[in-house]
């Protein structure tokens, strides 16, 4: 019998009083895809850590191809055959693909010499991969897809046979992932073993051969994906039953006053590129809207005119009485103040600054409040840490701890506290909420929390806007669905009328059906 590619045995690891790992025992099957899901902190990306030489675990034992080892950093896993794809990309954007690769691994000290060396392996490897990347392009000039397929080539390249891929398609559209999956099931069908990190349970059960799923540390389920159906992961990752989709018989929405109106809004990016062209909706009380469309269809650019994080050439706003044209513009301050909380697509780079404690990433735009600022603008920390101490509480933010560094919770314990920030504004709840992404990188148990908490947020009379690369998220969430295509609004659809396959057809460009 072939040995195990990977196997873990009473792998234990603690940081501080949080036990990460609780006696793991892991055992993936050369040439097969294996899927580790958990809730955001449950452990896995940490075990998977420990198998890349990131840490060392406390206790246990580690076999790679039925030989024991002692991994005590990345360049000993590597030298073992382990690569690793994390979630966020460790490419130097400024250098070339092909650099970028090199970088680290160069075959000859000439460096003209050893780009040549390399440049004639991965062509061969691209061929016989279909990993095709455009290796003379600067990483900065990569579209999403084409980064993660870097990434993978620049493992396969260092000689990985095992592939720990994490959260591989958190950032990629429906066609992207395919198009990943279509590669990952080659290189596993040529001997590859995957494995595979995710929150997404539909990709488990396309993907993989086997599961493991863990819950606050530690194994609760292993086996075969034939036994097991996608409730019951679910319900093993959460240890309860959960809740997504549609829910039947939920209340319906009930429109009332427009909040806000966008009209004719119009922008060109610093090449004379249009990203928006004559995009006008309007967002009424009582409602949430969903946003659909490939990413990089002008989504991203109409969230930040909406929030006032960037200004139109053209068009006009109105928020709450107000009205507002390119000459003078919405800022972020004054909506604010007229009620509107914007929730960004990327949390990392607009939502939060990471160093910060949990307490002032929780105050972030609202430290000048006359509950958080004093006489002369001191701040007040001792109400700043009990504000967050109610947020962390109402949101379920894990762990509850206000002056824990905002890079060391989970991506679902971030994007809460993030949402938890806009929701429960210090002055007043804000009346027009605009959520890009509500649940990139967010477990089931996260999305199902934090869905519950937009949909409350319609029923008290809010308007939500929701963008996300998410069908299943759209359908779930939405009332009215706007589809976008090449920076315009391609169509409107009532939520009865939509099906992924009418999304789909609107997405690719084709003319709307049915309006709403």
């Amino acid at each position: 019998m072939t040995a195990p590619a990977v196997r873990m045995d009473g792998i234990s690891k603690r940081f501080g009083a949080v036990q990460a790992n609780r006696a793991v025992n892991l055992m993936v099957a050369a040439g097969t895809a294996h899927g580790i899901v958990g809730e955001n902190g449950a452990g896995k990306s940490t075990l998977m850590s420990i198998l890349y030489g990131f840490y060392q675990a406390d206790a246990g034992q580690i076999a790679v191809n039925g030989r024991a080892v002692q991994i005590t950093g990345s360049a000993q896993a590597i030298a073992l055959g382990i690569g690793m794809v994390h979630q966020h990309f460790m490419l130097v954007e400024p250098l070339t693909a092909l650099d970028n690769i090199l970088l680290g691994a160069e075959p000859h000290w000439r460096l003209d010499t050893a780009r040549a060396q390399v440049r004639g392996r991965l062509e061969a490897l691209m061929a016989d991969t279909g990993l095709q990347v455009r290796l003379d392009s600067p990483v900065d000039d990569l579209p999403v897809g084409e980064r993660q397929r870097l990434e993978i080539l620049k493992a396969l390249f260092r000689g990985a046979k095992i592939l720990i891929l994490d959260e591989p398609t958190a950032v990629l559209t429906p066609p992207e992932t395919e198009a990943l999956f279509v590669t990952l099931r080659r290189l596993r069908d040529a001997g590859t073993t995957l494995l595979l990190i995710t929150h997404k349970l539909k990709e488990i059960m396309a993907l993989c051969d086997a599961v493991t799923v863990m819950r606050q540390g530690a194994v609760v389920f292993d086996g075969p994906i034939s036994q097991c159906s996608l409730d019951q992961l679910a319900e093993a990752m959460v240890g309860r039953r959960v809740h997504l989709g549609r829910a039947q018989g939920a209340t319906a929405a009930r429109p009332g006053a427009p909040l806000l109106q966008a009209d004719g809004l119009c922008w060109r990016d610093a090449l004379g590129v249009p990203r928006l062209a004559d995009v006008s909706l309007t967002l009424r009380a009582g409602e949430i809207v969903g946003i659909a469309g490939v990413s990089g269809n002008g989504q991203g650019e109409l969230l930040e005119m909406l929030a006032g994080m960037a200004r139109p050439q053209a068009g006009t706003l109105a928020l709450r009485g107000r009205s507002f044209t390119p000459a003078a513009w919405l800022d972020p301050a004054s909506a604010r103040r007229l009620g509107l909380a914007h929730v960004p697509e990327d949390r990392h780079r607009c939502g939060m600054v990471l160093p910060f404690a949990a307490w002032e990433t929780a105050v972030l735009g609202y430290q000048a409040s006359p509950r958080f600022a004093g006489r002369w603008g001191w701040m007040r920390r001792l109400a700043m840490r009990a504000a967050t101490a109610q947020m962390m509480d109402a949101y379920d933010v894990r762990p509850r701890n206000p002056d824990l560094a905002a890079r060391k919770f989970s991506g679902g314990n971030q994007q809460k506290l993030v949402l938890a920030r806009e929701a429960l504004a210090p002055e007043h709840a804000p009346t027009v909420l605009l959520v890009g992404q509500p649940t990139r990188g967010v477990d089931i148990g996260a999305i199902e929390f934090i869905h519950g908490r937009l949909r409350a947020m319609r029923d008290a009379g809010g308007a939500v806007l929701v963008v996300s690369s998410e069908l299943d998220e759209i359908l779930a969430l939405s009332d009215r669905v706007l589809v976008m295509d090449r920076g315009r609004i391609a169509g409107e659809l009532a939520i009865a009328d939509c099906t992924e396959a009418a999304l789909g057809r609107l997405m690719a460009g084709a003319a709307a059906e049915a309006t709403a």
